[in-house]
């Protein structure tokens, strides 16, 4: 699903975000991407969005080759990708089931299935009773879980989740996660940044660490222990 050759992210004045970074994500998996604050986890997850392209290196999506694809093709590219980024980016006057059924007018999806749809994807995060209500009127777990709805309302192949559970307390993170899981077992790539290693021991994912832009651990579930 995800592949990157000798990725390097650099930015004038400052040290690469990423350095050397070698990478694969196979379809269906959950990986964790944990290091401290300034690692490169969320230049690596915008990367892989195409939201900025690689200083030098390769990165593959879906068998595709992002820097080879023309702006204009990125949209039908990022089709297939649900995005989860620290900033939610909730229509503030927008109803929450506009802002979910939102991901697929962009598509064109006819206007009713995309409401069925986005009621149907609401009621899975249990906020069938907010669909009306406007994003600024929910706390911050109920945020959380509108932007999650609208980064799975499409069934899209992978999902990219930066600190999905920030600021979040125990039993709301354990919901997100919950949720992050559900799709994963459904059959999206899920590929998550975060600091909260206590979560990704409990989980027994894959987690793969960065340290000043490179990778320096990539750990199976079953010596996620190890890693401090």
């Amino acid at each position: 699903m995800i592949q990157m050759f000798h990725v390097t992210k650099a930015y004038p004045g400052d040290p690469p975000a990423l350095l050397d970074v070698n990478l694969m994500v196979e379809k269906g998996e959950f990986v964790f991407l944990t290091g401290p604050s300034g690692a490169g986890k969320t230049t690596l997850l915008r990367l892989v969005f195409c939201a900025e392209p690689a200083s030098r290196g390769q990165i593959l999506v879906g068998g595709r080759n992002v820097a080879r694809i023309r702006q204009s093709s990125i949209p039908f590219l990022r089709r297939n990708i649900g995005v989860v980024f620290q900033d939610f980016k909730l229509l503030p006057h927008r109803t929450v089931l506009d802002n979910v059924a939102l991901a697929m007018d962009v598509l064109g999806v006819p206007r009713d299935e995309a409401r069925q749809r986005a009621n149907r994807m609401l009621k899975l995060v249990g906020l069938s009773h907010k669909t009306e209500s406007l994003p600024l009127k929910l706390s911050g777990g109920e945020q959380q879980r509108v932007v999650i709805a609208r980064a799975l309302v499409n069934e899209p192949a992978l999902l990219l989740a930066d600190e999905p559970t920030g600021n979040l307390d125990p039993g709301l993170t354990q919901e997100i996660m919950s949720l992050l899981s559900d799709a994963n077992v459904r059959g999206t790539t899920v590929v998550v940044a975060t600091h909260d290693l206590a979560m990704v021991e409990r989980l027994q994912k894959r987690m793969v660490r960065l340290e000043k832009g490179r990778i320096v651990h990539d750990a199976g579930p079953a010596v996620v222990r190890r890693v401090g």
